[in-house]
């Protein structure tokens, strides 16, 4: 499983509700900076993972069975959760069965996403129970889990919370709600939660080859989460045309994960962006359309979506992408 963690977080800032009123001029500019070298750390990351692949496979050639290790700047983060181009990422893929959850998908991790409705009274209540028991739960390594990160809707539903987790496959899924559900912590965040809310979804996603989700990082900004609801059967076609269509955007946006539903509200994708603020979302967005093959995505995939909704949201301090 790649290792994710719970980033670091100011203590004092932990059960602070998130708003957009927290993003300032300076806080952009520092977004701008944190991810150019965000981006260079990859770009190395990238150069590191193919050497590593190269010579391994010259020793496997020779017969020798060494073994290189990896000084990837990312000390303790595998890199073919960055990279999908890569040759371990390849040989990856062209191992998974062909079903078609596995031609889309990366097959190894089941993913959650989670809304939380809140009473509008209780959003300091429920900012405070989360900010306790969330990292908890990422935090202990006996869990089969961890957290991708944690956000607060302001724009588009109002006083609504949405988190995503990963778990190491489904068997990772049950494991983890057999041991939580034992866990006196946990048995008084859930007998807690159900005063706070007005209502709750779940749903298991897997994410898409071709993107695979962030690893911890904090760039700071605002992250943009689209939700397409698809007419049934045209996954595969929408695939094929995004696919081309992160290539064109990648170098204006800065993506943090693409997933499609398993189990629960069926053939819907949800596509998470990161971006100073909404100027800059904005700046991106117009440029997008100057870069080769993405309006035909757009044509391309238009057709295939019955319903779209896009949610504006702030990470809570504790996010591990934030």
């Amino acid at each position: 499983m790649r290792p994710f963690s719970t980033c670091t977080h100011n203590l004092s800032q932990k059960h602070k509700s998130p708003s957009l009123a927290d993003i300032t001029p300076d806080s952009v500019s520092s977004y701008k900076a944190n991810l150019a070298a965000y981006r260079e750390k990859v770009k190395s990351a990238t150069a590191s993972e193919i050497s590593q692949a190269a010579a391994t496979a010259a020793a496997e050639k020779a017969g020798t069975g060494n073994e290189n290790t990896n000084d990837s700047p990312f000390s303790g983060v595998s890199v073919k959760s960055l990279l999908y181009g890569s040759p371990t990422g390849k040989r990856e893929e062209a191992e998974m069965e062909q079903s078609y959850g596995k031609v889309l998908a990366r097959g190894k991790y089941v993913h959650e996403i989670v809304f939380h409705m809140v009473k509008p009274d209780r959003v300091g209540g429920y900012v405070e129970l989360i900010g306790e028991e969330y990292p908890r739960i990422a935090e202990d390594k006996g869990n089969n889990v961890h957290l991708v990160g944690s956000w607060k809707v302001e724009i588009g539903d109002s006083d609504t919370f949405v988190h995503i987790w990963e778990y190491n496959g489904y068997a990772g899924y049950h494991q983890t709600l057999n041991r939580l559900a034992i866990q006196p912590p946990y048995q008084n965040y859930a007998k807690t939660l159900p005063t706070l809310i007005r209502s709750r979804t779940h749903d298991l996603m897997q994410e898409f080859s071709f993107w695979p989700t962030s690893p911890p990082r904090s760039l700071g900004g605002i992250f943009e989460l689209r939700t397409y609801t698809l007419h049934p059967g045209n996954l595969l076609e929408w695939e094929t045309h995004w696919r081309r269509g992160l290539e064109a955007r990648k170098n204006v946006m800065e993506g943090v994960g693409a997933w499609f539903t398993q189990v629960g509200s069926l053939n819907m994708v949800h596509h998470l962006w990161q971006f100073g603020d909404l100027r800059d979302r904005q700046l991106a967005r117009e440029a997008s359309w100057s870069k080769k093959g993405w309006s035909e995505t757009v044509h391309k995939t238009v057709s295939l979506i019955g319903k779209m909704q896009s949610r504006i949201l702030v990470p809570l301090p504790w996010s591990p992408v934030r």
